[in-house]
C-alpha cells in the first residue's frame, strides 16, 4: 500500500508532531490487572473488549515515555476493538508509575512481555489467535522477542511501527540537529520517571550526574546500563538493537517504517539481507515517526497507521 501524506502536514517534523499532539485519543472504559513479576515486581495491563478463552486478542506495546493512555495507542486500540478483536494495553515496568525494583524499563526489555504472552496464551487455549503491534521502542521490544523465540513464540502474527533498529544510530541521531528537540523532550519525561523513584535508585548510580543528561548516550550510560546489568550504553545499544534479531523471526511480521523518520537516519532501516523470510518491511518515504497522518475523505487528517494495521491483521483472526 501507498501512503500519503495529508496536504497540510508535509515533512517528516509535522508528521511527528501532529501524530503526538494533533488527535485525541478515544474515550473507553478498560478492565486494570496488575500483573504479578516473578521477581517481586509488577507490570499493569488494560483490556478491552470481551474477555473470553478464544476471542482473538491483540496485545500493544508503548513506545519511550509511553503508556497504556498515549493516544497512537488508544486510538489502535479503539480501531481493533470495533474489528473484533480483544485487546491488551501493556504498559513497560514502571511506564504506569512507580515500580518497587530498581530497574528501568528500556529498549531490550524482553523478559516481562514474554511472560505476559504467555499467561494470555495460557488463558486463551492453544487455538484462539494472539497477536502483537509494538511502537517505536516498544516495536523493538517485540521484534527482538520474536527472534529470541522463534518457532517457540506463543503469538501468531505481529506488527511493529516506527522501530530504532539501531539503537545507536537512533541515540545519536537525537543528539543532532532539529531532532535534538525529540531527544530532549524524551529525555525530559525520561528524568522525571528516574526523580519518581529517587529511593530506589540513588544508591544504585550518580543519581545527581544523571540529572544533567541532555543525551541519550550519557543518560543511558549513567541510568539504563547500571540498573539493567549491561557495561555501557555501548553495550546496551548492541545487545538491545532488534536488528540482530530479525533473520531468527518466524512469525508472520509487517514492519512499517518512514525513511524520513526523524528519530534516525536510513542508515539504521534493515537491509533485505537482514531479513526473515516471515517479515514483511513496509517502506514508504514519508510518514515520520508514529505519523503517517493522511487526508481522510472528507479532508482532515486521520492516521494510516489504525487502517493499515486492522487489515494487516485481519486475516489472523480465525
Amino acid at each position: 500500500m501507498t501512503f500519503k501524506p495529508h496536504p497540510l502536514l508535509r515533512g517528516a517534523h509535522r508528521q511527528t508532531i501532529y501524530g503526538a499532539f494533533g488527535r485525541r485519543a478515544p474515550a473507553f472504559t478498560t478492565r486494570v490487572e496488575r500483573f504479578e513479576l516473578p521477581d517481586g515486581d509488577f507490570v499493569d495491563l488494560e483490556h478491552l473488549g470481551p474477555d473470553t478463552p478464544y476471542q482473538p486478542r491483540a496485545v500493544l506495546l508503548h513506545g519511550l515515555g509511553g503508556s497504556a493512555q498515549s493516544t497512537y495507542i488508544r486510538t489502535l486500540a479503539a480501531t481493533l476493538s470495533a474489528e473484533g478483536w480483544a485487546v491488551t494495553l501493556f504498559q513497560f515496568r514502571g511506564a504506569s508509575g512507580p515500580n518497587r525494583l530498581p530497574r528501568t524499563y528500556h529498549s531490550g526489555d524482553t523478559g516481562d512481555i514474554a511472560l505476559v504472552l504467555a499467561a494470555l496464551r495460557q488463558r486463551m487455549g492453544p487455538d484462539a489467535k494472539l497477536t502483537a503491534v509494538g511502537f517505536s521502542m516498544g516495536g523493538n521490544v517485540l521484534l527482538k522477542l520474536l527472534g529470541e523465540q522463534g518457532e517457540s513464540s506463543v503469538i501468531n502474527a505481529a506488527v511493529a511501527v516506527s522501530v530504532p533498529f539501531r539503537l545507536a544510530v537512533c541515540s545519536d541521531q537525537l543528539a543532532s540537529g532539529p531532532s535534538r528537540v525529540y531527544g530532549r523532550y524524551l529525555i525530559a519525561g525520561r528524568l522525571r520517571a528516574l526523580r519518581s523513584i529517587r529511593a530506589l535508585v540513588a544508591p544504585h548510580i550518580d543519581y545527581q550526574r544523571a540529572l544533567t543528561a541532555t543525551d541519550f548516550r550519557t543518560l543511558d550510560g549513567l541510568v539504563t546500563a547500571p540498573l539493567n546489568d549491561f557495561a555501557s550504553a555501548a553495550d546496551y545499544y548492541e545487545r538491545s538493537s532488534s536488528l540482530g534479531y530479525l533473520q531468527a523471526v518466524r512469525r508472520p511480521t509487517l514492519i512499517l517504517h518512514a525513511l524520513d523518520d526523524p528519530f534516525m537516519t536510513p542508515s539504521a532501516v534493515p537491509s533485505a539481507g537482514d531479513l526473515a523470510p516471515a517479515i514483511e518491511l513496509e517502506l514508504h518515504a514519508h510518514g515520520g515517526h508514529v505519523g503517517f497522518i493522511e487526508r481522510a475523505p472528507n479532508g482532515l487528517p486521520r492516521s494510516f497507521i489504525e487502517s493499515r494495521v486492522a487489515r494487516w491483521l485481519r486475516p489472523f483472526m480465525g
